[in-house]
């Protein structure tokens, strides 16, 4: 049974008071966006452009690693459009039904975003080829030699898509995305102050070197700084007066278990298993799920991309071998 990770860059479904207040927490415009500064300088450009012509956006590709701000981004492009913004995941769109029914109830310049992009099923991805390019819908209506297809045309939109994963999209959809942006890890200085942003809507007082050393622990990821500065308020609220000083802080990260790099217990215990029982060799993607009791996909998308920013694991052909960085970084050296 996996352990829930303060670190984990994924929403927890089940946790809605989470959500609500990491919806409230989410910026609106361009310059309350905290970081990404490349990214936002393009779409300014490419929204400006449209606004000017009196015309839809080009659909945009969002991609990298969770927790970094696609669907927050995605969000402040609807804002800056002035669009009506509606928000679905791939999963849930079962059927090529489900996906018609959602993009018939579209206006002119509204703004579609499927989060999970890579996870359509192909009967659904299929019908966004033609929506995409001519804004039509091409549905089949009846079964067998009854059947007739049936095109339909559909109001200009902007499709946003978000991936982790943009190796697992097909070529076709990808190729029918006007922009394609990575989002990118965050300097830590960025992280402070969104750290610094969220506190102030908390109504939580937080000190700079306090702020400092949370950012620190972020894993230069906004959901992951904006978790962490929940708990330790938490902790603030029981076991002080309720702001946030070093001491609290140290406490707080230390009663966590989460280290100076920003590693929790479960990114060690993957790190040491792997070194314990396979030394220098390379170590495959199933084999490490094997180990830690993990989904091989949890691994990949939420341990993996970090600690390979870190240095701590490289990817070989034959599998992840674990650098003497992250030997160093456990007294394993």
């Amino acid at each position: 049974m996996a352990i829930e990770r303060v670190v984990d860059t994924s929403i927890h479904e089940d946790d809605s008071d989470e959500k609500i207040v990491e919806i409230s927490l989410r910026p609106t415009t361009f310059s309350e966006y905290i970081g990404q500064r490349r990214l936002k300088t393009n779409l300014k450009l490419a929204i400006d452009a449209a606004k000017k012509r009196g015309d839809v956006m080009d659909h945009v590709l969002l991609y990298g690693p969770p927790g970094l701000g696609k669907t927050t981004m995605a969000g402040v492009i609807a804002h800056e459009m002035n669009a009506n913004f509606r928000a679905t995941a791939a999963p849930s769109i079962e059927k090529a039904g489900d996906l018609a029914s959602i993009l018939t109830n579209l206006a002119d310049g509204d703004i579609l975003f499927i989060d999970e992009i890579h996870r359509l099923r192909r009967a659904v991805e299929e019908i966004l080829y033609s929506a995409m390019e001519d804004y039509k819908l091409d549905i089949v209506i009846g079964k067998g030699p009854a059947a007739r297809s049936v095109k339909l045309d559909l109001p200009r939109f902007t499709l946003i898509g978000a991936t982790t994963q943009t190796g697992n999209l097909a070529a076709p959809l990808r190729d029918r995305f006007g922009h394609a942006f990575r989002l990118e890890y965050y300097a830590n200085n960025d992280i402070r102050q969104i750290i610094e942003r969220s506190a102030k809507i908390l109504d939580t007082k937080i000190e700079p070197a306090a702020a400092d050393l949370l950012a620190q622990r972020a894993r230069l990821t906004p959901r992951i700084a904006n978790r962490l500065l929940k708990r330790v308020r938490d902790y603030a609220d029981v076991n002080g007066d309720g702001i946030i000083d070093t001491a609290i802080a140290h406490d707080a990260l230390r009663m966590l278990e989460i280290d100076e790099l920003g590693l929790d217990p479960a990114d060690r215990n993957m790190l040491t298993l792997m070194i314990e029982k396979y030394g220098d060799k390379p170590v495959g993607l199933n084999t490490i799920a094997a180990l830690t009791g993990d989904e091989a996909s949890t691994i990949e998308d939420y341990y993996e991309p970090f600690l390979m920013q870190l240095g701590m694991i490289q990817r070989t052909p034959r599998g992840r071998v674990v650098t003497d960085l992250a030997k160093k970084h456990l007294g394993l050296a």
